[in-house]
């Protein structure tokens, strides 16, 4: 997978929004606000080729769910797969 070029996080009143920037996406209509997480893992991806198990790799590099224990891989791989499956519906990542 790869982020369509264009597309960049800005942070509007504590909000995480994804905004079309480009003449390619003048006609963008959508906004597009991201958590914490989806965010990060937006700015780590942009401009590289990416899995899910790259994303997941990220997640469970960079969270954990509690002072000792890091995100397990399974929920890692979960919650990548559901961002992914969001950014596509969005039509933000090229397969």
């Amino acid at each position: 997978m790869k982020t369509k070029p264009g597309f960049n996080i800005r942070n509007v009143c504590g909000e995480n929004i994804l905004v079309a920037e480009g003449k390619e996406n003048m006609d963008f209509s959508n906004i597009i606000s991201m958590n914490e997480s989806s965010a990060f893992l937006w700015n780590e991806v942009q401009g590289s080729e990416f899995t899910i198990e790259d994303m997941a790799k990220i997640l469970t590099d960079n969270y954990q769910i509690d002072d000792n224990t890091p995100l397990p891989m399974a929920t890692a791989l979960a919650d990548a797969q559901t961002v992914a499956k969001q950014w596509r519906e969005c039509g933000i990542i090229d397969d």
